[in-house]
C-alpha cells in the first residue's frame, strides 16, 4: 500500500481504489467540514494538551466512537482556555459512508452539551481552513455595573471603572489596516510575520454591555485579548488614544497593555473569500 499526499492529510491508495471495485468505493475518503460552538469555560482550549481535557480531544474521542474508525479533526482556531465560539471551523477525513449533513446530528448526540455542531458538509478534498482566504470576527464583552452580574460572569469581563466610549473608540479606530501588530503579540509567539489586517474595529454599547469586535484577515497570540485590555486603559483615562500608533511602531509587547482575561473572549464566526 503506498501513502500519497493530498492536501495536509495522508490519503491511502491501494489497488482496490485504482481499479473502482467495492474495496474503492467502501473505502474512498471524504472530507468533512464542521462549524463547531461551544462555551470554553471548562476546556483547556481547542488543541490537545496533557494537562486536561479540550475540544479537540472531545470531537476526536465522539467522532471515532461514532465512525468506528480513527479520527483527528483539524481547526481554524486554536482558541486559548476559557475562550468560546460560536462558529469556529474544523476539517477531517473519514471512509464512513454516513452522509456528511447527518454527522451534525449525531456527533451532537454523543458530545458534552457545552459543544454542538451547527452544520457539517463535505468539502474538496483538498480544503482546508488555515490555508483558504478568510475574514474572522471576535468579540470581547465587557460588563459595566456597580457590582457583578452572576449570569454574565462566564462571558464578560466585568469592571466597576467608568469608561469613555469615545476615546475607545478612537484608539481603536488607530489600528484599523494593515499594521505590524507586534506589540500586540503574546511574548515568544513563533510565527512567519506579525503583519495583519484589520478590517474593522468597532467598540458598540449594549445597555451595560460594551462589545468590542474585531474583524481582520488572522490574528496573533492573544491579539486580541491584548487589544481589548489596551483599550480599557484608554477607556479609563489611562492612556491617550492616540498612543495606539506609538505602540504599533514600537513593536514592543510592554508598549501595549495587559491582556484582557480569556472568558470575555468569543470567535464568532468565519468568511471564506
Amino acid at each position: 500500500m503506498k501513502t500519497a499526499a493530498r492536501g495536509p492529510f495522508p490519503v491511502r491508495v491501494d489497488a482496490g481504489w485504482r481499479r473502482g471495485g467495492r474495496k474503492g468505493r467502501e473505502m474512498e475518503k471524504k472530507r468533512i467540514r464542521m462549524i463547531v460552538a461551544y462555551d470554553g469555560t471548562n476546556y483547556h482550549g481547542w488543541q490537545i494538551q496533557d494537562n486536561g481535557i479540550t475540544i479537540e480531544s472531545e470531537l476526536n474521542r465522539c467522532l471515532t466512537e461514532l465512525l468506528r474508525e480513527p479520527v483527528q479533526v483539524c481547526g481554524a482556531s486554536r482558541t486559548d482556555s476559557g475562550v468560546h465560539a460560536l462558529g469556529n471551523v474544523a476539517v477531517f477525513d473519514t471512509t464512513a459512508r454516513m452522509p456528511a449533513e447527518k454527522i451534525a446530528y449525531a456527533l451532537n448526540q454523543r458530545l458534552p452539551e457545552d459543544i454542538r455542531i451547527q452544520r457539517s458538509e463535505e468539502v474538496a478534498g483538498d480544503w482546508h481552513p488555515r490555508y483558504c482566504e478568510s475574514r474572522k470576527t471576535y468579540e470581547y464583552r465587557i460588563y459595566r455595573a456597580e457590582f457583578p452580574m452572576p449570569v454574565k460572569r462566564l462571558y464578560s469581563y466585568f469592571t466597576y471603572h467608568a469608561l469613555d466610549v469615545g476615546r475607545m473608540r478612537e484608539a481603536g479606530a488607530c489600528l484599523e489596516g494593515e499594521h505590524d501588530f507586534k506589540s500586540f503579540c503574546q511574548t515568544g509567539a513563533q510565527v512567519l510575520s506579525t503583519v495583519r489586517t484589520l478590517h474593522t474595529l468597532q467598540v458598540e454599547e449594549q445597555g451595560p454591555d460594551l462589545v468590542i469586535r474585531v474583524c481582520g484577515n488572522g490574528f496573533l497570540y492573544n491579539m486580541v485579548r491584548i487589544i481589548a485590555g489596551t483599550l480599557l486603559e484608554v477607556g479609563q483615562g489611562k492612556r491617550e488614544p492616540e498612543t495606539m500608533r506609538e505602540i504599533l511602531k514600537a513593536k514592543d509587547r510592554a508598549a501595549a497593555g495587559p491582556t484582557a482575561p480569556a472568558h470575555g473572549l468569543t470567535l464568532v464566526c468565519y468568511e471564506f473569500l
